[in-house]
């Protein structure tokens, strides 16, 4: 029906565009065409305009998620879909394919994901040009895409990345009568302007136009307070604060789950086996864990190294050799004779204490890698930024740093006398604290703060 519906749009504005040509042809010749082609062109419009908008019983029902991006890297946008679903909306999830989506998204019966493919630029010619092919090729494919869904009752895009998806999506929504909410991640120019400097002018043109079409949106959500009085500041833009909350799936891992997840690594990784013992012995042991043979019971070993997590996206926003040099620092503490356990650094998995390089390239967002790690209640420690504070509560839920010198003596701090800290000393304190608040989940602080946007008139 939808593409019966597009076919017969594009038949139409093809047909616009044949009697605007010979209206103007015909112009020239006297008055008389001069006025036909006008009342033809406006009865072809009106038509236009008509199908754009047709609408039916369930278009109230149905809601569009965009992101023009990986959709399996874009976690905020897919727990859009899913809580969209949970309240009986059909979604349509429009993205690049890549990264595989949840499980939950992927499985449920409500969405539908449509693939829309990454346009690439003239391979040849200045690096401008091949920059201006692709968001005017990226363009006309994204219009046509959306044409062809059904008319939806919102249309939610994720900013950044917004070019061309903001002016794409507002003059859609305008055509076929459709309110459109941006979702503010951060801002698209302070990201170009890491790797092009602030003055250059693709930076200044991209920031003129997120501020003058960002504001033709019905609806706005942002990530922090701090983003929602610079949007409402600088740009005149009225935004609704909208956290980044851990879903019900991040939660505490059991010793008995840990010991699991430990003796699948200790199959290959050496750093998670016992010293002088093979994998797949009788034993059942890791360099962390150990159970019981008698009672078949899990326990934390009493000497086993401190497990370190942290998370990157190998972006400009985040500078891991502050982590490396802490690292050093670290090893020269127990070189010195400190009573600091070994350590053993990942990059996902069950762990005692997190580490966040993340620097916001606005200074107005929030990584949700510290979002999902308080949910799984572990204590993190944050390189500081602007609007840090408004998740990371130092000495609370965590630490804040500065450079490779503090974030070393935090390390030294948290884990002295490790694992008898977890009980007694700061990380027991902080794991606590993440257990006692219990926080606002996701399902929660959505239907607090979105849903009701789509009930609105």
């Amino acid at each position: 029906m939808a593409d019966a519906s597009a076919s017969m749009t594009l038949a139409t504005i093809s047909l616009i565009g044949f009697t605007l040509l010979a209206g103007f042809y015909l112009t020239t010749l006297n008055l008389r065409w001069t006025l036909v082609s006008v009342t033809v062109t406006a009865v072809l419009v009106t038509q236009l305009l008509r199908k754009l908008r047709r609408r039916d019983a369930l278009t109230e029902r149905r809601v569009c998620v965009l992101v023009l991006g990986d959709i399996g890297r874009s976690p905020r946008m897919q727990y859009h879909a899913l809580s969209l679903s949970k309240h009986g909306y059909s979604v349509t999830f429009v993205g690049f394919p890549g990264t595989k989506p949840h499980q939950d998204v992927i499985g449920d019966e409500r969405i539908t994901i449509i693939p829309i493919t990454e346009v690439k630029g003239l391979q040849v010619g200045p690096r401008m040009v091949s920059y201006v092919t692709k968001v005017i090729l990226q363009s006309l494919q994204l219009l046509l895409l959306l044409l062809k869904t059904d008319v939806q009752s919102h249309i939610l895009m994720q900013n950044p990345p917004g070019l061309p998806s903001i002016v794409v999506t507002w003059l859609v929504c305008g055509l076929r009568g459709t309110r459109f909410i941006i979702d503010w991640h951060n801002y698209g120019y302070t990201i170009m302007a890491l790797s092009h400097g602030p003055d250059h002018p693709i930076v200044r043109l991209a920031q003129w136009y997120e501020q003058f079409f960002g504001r033709f949106s019905s609806h706005n959500l942002c990530v922090t307070n701090a983003m929602k009085e610079d949007l409402q500041n600088n740009w005149n833009i009225k935004a609704t604060t909208l956290y980044d909350k851990p879903p019900a799936i991040f939660k505490e891992t059991s010793v008995d789950l840990k010991h699991q997840l430990f003796m699948r690594l200790a199959k290959t990784i050496p750093q998670f086996q016992v010293c002088g013992e093979r994998p797949g012995g009788e034993t059942e042991r890791t360099a962390f864990t150990g159970r019981d043979p008698s009672d078949l019971s899990v326990t934390l070993t009493s000497g086993r190294p401190a497990l370190l997590i942290s998370s990157t996206s190998w972006t400009e926003d985040e500078d891991f050799s502050i982590l490396l040099k802490a690292l050093e620092d670290y090893e020269g503490f127990v070189k010195a004779g400190a009573s600091l356990p070994s350590l053993v650094c990942v990059i996902t998995g069950s762990a005692d204490l997190g580490v966040c390089l993340h620097k916001s390239s606005s200074g107005l967002d929030l990584p949700m890698k510290v979002v999902n790690m308080f949910g799984c209640c572990l204590p993190v420690c944050a390189i500081h930024f602007y609007c840090l504070h408004e998740l990371v509560k130092h000495e609370e839920n965590g630490l804040i740093f500065k450079d490779s010198e503090e974030l070393s003596e935090q390390l030294k701090s948290l884990l002295w006398d490790f694992p008898g800290c977890e009980d007694e000393g700061k990380l027991g304190q902080f794991r606590r604290n993440l257990r006692a608040s219990g926080g606002q989940r996701w399902d929660q602080n959505w239907d607090q703060n979105v849903l009701p946007l789509l009930t609105a008139p």
